[in-house]
């Protein structure tokens, strides 16, 4: 049986890995680390396809432990102790290199499991995860391991994995294989920074290649097809997510219409339509507020126009609502006022209604039968001068103003107004 491309094209030494040059380039720390051969617990932090397991058995040659895989989403504590159980016999007569794909699905307990062996020697962790280790990995087992970042691998740097691999295939291949021009560094884009998934894409390429004048051909269009959607890394609920999110919200802050609808694309690629209008309705109140108050309504609009109309059409509405917000108007006066407002609140810092603005009943309390009420609209411009925050808090200025010309035209209204009244 013939042997997965990915596998044949597995990396032996690290001159052979591509990408992760901050880690692995000559002089940098986990290079060194490993060149020494010295014993660390590590976990790696990064996307599928980027070289985490490639790196964990080169460590394991290196440090000539015997290595045991585990994948966390099926793996038990009692596997961890068959494991344990090997340590200083002849299945791992140099100790136990124990690699531990995706711990973050390993709950509070097990990962503390671990912590026994670590301690003593027995056991040299390398654990793996696509998720914010910060967040998912038990604190006790973080403190006695160094994270590493592997990040996407670009195209150029994948490129060479590619040729490789359209390599190994020529050398497997029945009849002569050749590829179009720009073909190896389209699978390397299309990955998405996945090297994997570009060598799998060879694969499936080579498989499904047709001959043609005694030849096998591979095309740019058939790699496209195979490519579909790939370069994306999306996972609902996962860190790509809330990243792009991010990157969405601070792309509408930044008032820069073509990265805001870049990560508006990869959501609707995705066919995520709730995450961007969350982010679009909040942007509209947070980033434009009282710059341009009708945004708000006008994304509510384009909100709930796409829910209605369901993908593919919901991407014009959102493009435009995007589009709005990235060239309105900017203000953060709304949000630094409720958070400043509600500072006040937590510390404590409340007192009592005043009377003029509490609830009619107050005055059948016997205490005092007059409200003192002021009704604005009884008085010129509808307004009047009178005390509405409590004792302790009635010089507080929590909305300032923003500079923009909405807010700076109703500063100028309400300035003319209550100067007027105060005199």
């Amino acid at each position: 049986m013939q042997r997965p491309l990915a596998d044949e094209i597995r990396p032996k030494n690290l001159d052979e890995v591509v990408g992760q040059r901050h880690l692995l380039a000559p002089g940098a720390v986990l290079r060194r680390l490993i060149e020494k051969e010295a014993e660390a617990n590590m976990v790696f932090y990064g996307p599928s396809g980027t070289g985490k397991t490639t790196i964990a058995n080169i460590i394991a040659q290196k440090t000539h432990k015997t290595l045991y895989r585990l994948n966390a989403t099926t793996a038990s504590l009692q596997d961890i102790k068959d494991i344990i159980a090997d340590v200083g016999t002849l299945m791992a007569p140099g100790g136990v290199l124990l690699y531990l794909d995706e711990i973050q699905y390993f709950n509070k307990k097990q990962q503390q499991s671990l912590l026994e062996f670590m301690e003593n020697g027995k056991l040299t962790l390398i654990a793996s995860t696509t998720e914010n280790p910060y967040f998912y990995v038990y604190s006790a087992l973080l403190s006695r391991s160094t994270v590493f970042e592997f990040k996407a691998v670009p195209a150029a740097e994948a490129e060479p994995a590619v040729l490789r691999a359209l390599e190994i295939e020529k050398d497997r291949a029945a009849l002569p294989l050749d590829w179009e021009d720009g073909l190896p560094l389209q699978i390397a884009t299309a990955c998405g920074g996945d090297v994997r998934k570009a060598v799998n894409a060879v694969e499936l390429l080579c498989n499904a290649a047709l001959p043609r004048d005694g030849k096998l051909y591979l095309t740019r269009d058939d790699a496209a097809q195979l490519a579909q959607k790939s370069a994306m890394r999306y996972d609902k609920g996962g860190d790509a997510m809330y990243d792009i999110a991010s990157a969405l919200m601070k792309s509408l802050r930044g008032s820069d219409p073509d990265a805001a609808l870049h990560y508006l694309a990869r959501f609707l690629e995705a066919g995520d339509l709730v995450t961007p209008c969350r982010r679009l309705l909040c942007s509209a109140s947070e980033d434009v507020g009282m710059a341009y108050p009708q945004a708000a309504a006008i994304v509510k609009a384009c909100v709930d126009t796409a829910m209605q109309l369901g993908l593919p059409e919901a991407q014009l509405p959102l493009a435009q609502a995007a589009i709005l917000l990235a060239t309105a108007p900017k203000s953060n006066s709304v949000v630094e006022g409720i958070g400043r407002a509600r500072a006040d609140v937590r510390a404590g810092r409340t007192g009592d209604v005043p009377r003029q603005l509490q609830n009619v009943h107050a005055d059948t309390t016997g205490f005092d039968h007059q409200q003192h009420y002021l009704y604005p609209h009884n008085f010129p411009k509808h307004w009047v001068a009178q005390q509405y925050l409590p004792d302790a808090l009635k010089d507080i200025k929590y909305y300032v103003w923003g500079e923009n010309k909405t807010e700076q035209a109703a500063k100028a209204y309400w300035e003319k107004i209550k100067g007027e009244g105060a005199v």
